[in-house]
């Protein structure tokens, strides 16, 4: 089980709400987040509600202000703790929608898509074990992208406005 702590204000000051599992609709418990720590478990929390908007990774850590863990702004509005896996990681990445194109196969971490692959725009993936994070920049910077076991057909899919994609990085317990 899980635990998250979201506060209203910086260093974490002002009303705060905790959460213990999945939260479609935040804004019933606060108004804007500056402030977040992280008792337990891996979590995604999301700009919008119903796991809409910018996505952001957090693990067990204190988070004093929302730039610390690379928000854009002060607003949360749903989160969900991301499942254990113990065990391998294994995902295909495609340069066409449908699974189409050259198939490329990750067991681990890629700091730079292009470096390795020549290529840095991915279409579609099959997430066969582990949940991953695409990031929009090598490096593990910008927009993240949470992918959990199954299939997206579409770039979009996951969540994603465009197919660029810079960095690809597994998510361990």
């Amino acid at each position: 089980m899980g635990k998250i702590i979201f506060y209203e204000d910086r260093n974490f000051q002002g009303h705060s709400y905790e959460c213990g599992g999945e939260c479609s609709d935040l804004h019933a418990h606060f108004s804007r987040c500056n402030s977040i720590k992280v008792e337990s478990g891996n979590w995604m929390v999301y700009e919008r509600p119903s796991y809409m908007g910018y996505q952001y990774f957090l693990k067990e850590g204190e988070f004093s202000d929302y730039q610390r863990w690379m928000g854009f702004n002060d607003c949360v509005r749903s989160c969900r703790m991301i499942p254990q896996h113990q065990g391998s990681h294994r995902m295909r990445i495609f340069e066409r929608s449908e699974f189409g194109g050259q198939m490329t196969e990750l067991t681990d971490d890629c700091p730079n898509l292009y470096e390795r692959f020549h290529y840095n725009d991915v279409y579609s993936c099959n997430v066969m074990e582990g949940s991953w994070l695409l990031y929009e920049h090598p490096n593990y910077r910008g927009r993240q992208y949470l992918l959990t076991p199954g299939e997206y057909r579409r770039y979009n899919e996951w969540g994603s406005m465009s197919a660029r994609v810079g960095s690809i990085r597994r998510i361990d317990m």
